[in-house]
């Protein structure tokens, strides 16, 4: 599957996919959607692409003017395709990739704040709920007005109780859904 930027400054460029399949690949339906859902709020926004895998939805922030993502990404081979993709777009300056274990990064005392974190992990493990109930522990990660995008199979889903963070809209793209969740004041 190609993947591809679909609109912005990098509109038209083709992104380096993963070797192997660690990795799923963000349908460019799901990603247009997204980002139409999202529209002008990603103009100067700062994002945390958390599982990145490619790199695809942080460099379409980019690409349509957030101000700077945050990648990052357990293995070494996404790690470097991120990085190329990064790279061959024009985003190094805007960029900051990290290998390291999502869990242990959210469970970090936070360096910094971010409008959206975005989490998209390999399915079927759990571990996008690990990582929410995470941001919602550690919520100083977001902006006082931050949305955690959550991408899963809808077979995945299930309710979450959450005191920081609350389920605010579900969009289902066919073997996809994004679910969101701001944060309360």
């Amino acid at each position: 599957m190609t993947v591809r930027v679909i609109a912005g400054s990098a509109r038209g460029r083709k992104l380096k996919s993963v070797p192997g399949d660690t990795t799923r690949p963000v349908m460019d339906r799901v990603k247009e959607a997204l980002f139409n859902i999202l529209a002008g709020d990603v103009v100067d926004s700062n994002w945390w692409d958390l599982f990145g895998g490619t790199g695809a939805i942080g460099i379409e922030a980019l690409s349509r003017g957030a101000a700077s993502v945050r990648f990052s990404d357990l293995n070494r081979v996404p790690v470097e395709t991120m990085k190329e993709n990064v790279q061959s777009c024009g985003f190094t300056k805007q960029s900051e990739i990290r290998k390291g274990d999502a869990f242990s990064m959210l469970a970090a005392q936070a360096d910094r704040k971010f409008e959206y974190i975005y989490i998209a992990p390999p399915q079927y493990q759990e571990m996008w709920s690990k990582a929410l109930k995470l941001v919602d522990e550690h919520i100083n990660w977001l902006t006082d007005d931050g949305t955690v995008i959550v991408q899963i199979d809808p077979t995945e889903y299930e309710e979450i109780e959450l005191k920081n963070l609350e389920e605010t809209e579900q969009r289902k793209y066919g073997s996809t859904l994004i679910v969101f969740y701001d944060r309360l004041d």
